[in-house]
């Protein structure tokens, strides 16, 4: 697929986390991005770009840290078993990410989120949050990032591989 050339590209590697609480509620983000207001609104697994040398499991254990304020061990994040890779606009960035998409599980409820150590966008493009029934979102099917989250999840949560095709988000 051709990618369009609307913005300067930036790829990286990236990992989503679907954090599960023990009511199998899924953690996710209301999300925009003030400089693409024609983009709306949507929902967002945490998740986002490995530093360099990092692991797909640390990088989840980073940044569920820095985005939600939830702490687990590296020993905690599942195996990336969905691969994927997408393309959006972000800010004045194309991105082009190769992702993994991991499981956390939670041993209680879903903690409220603490964004004390988020970065300046974050802070501006998270307006929300929701541990959202699993049977909720499969039902309603909300817009997502990925796309394809509702779809996909039954099969990744009975830990299916899922090499998923390309997405251009946006």
């Amino acid at each position: 697929m051709e990618l369009p050339r609307d913005l300067p590209l930036f790829e990286r590697s990236a990992v989503r986390v679907v954090v599960l609480d023990v009511a199998d509620r899924m953690l996710l983000f209301h999300t925009r991005d003030p400089e693409h207001p024609d983009l709306g609104v949507w929902w967002e697994l945490p998740g986002g770009g490995l530093d360099p040398g990092e692991t797909y499991r640390e990088a989840a254990v980073r940044e569920l840290r820095e985005e939600t304020g939830i702490v687990v061990a590296p020993d905690e994040i599942g195996a990336p078993t969905w691969r994927r890779r997408a393309s959006f606009r972000h800010r004045q960035r194309r991105h082009l990410q190769d992702e993994v998409v991991v499981p956390v599980r939670l041993p209680g409820p879903g903690p409220e989120v603490d964004g004390t150590n988020r970065l300046d966008y974050e802070v501006e493009d998270y307006f929300g949050f929701r541990w959202w029934p699993l049977a909720e979102v499969l039902a309603d099917r909300p817009r997502c990032y990925p796309g394809r989250l509702p779809e996909l999840l039954p099969a990744f949560l009975a830990g299916e591989e899922i090499d998923e095709p390309f997405e251009l988000w946006s």
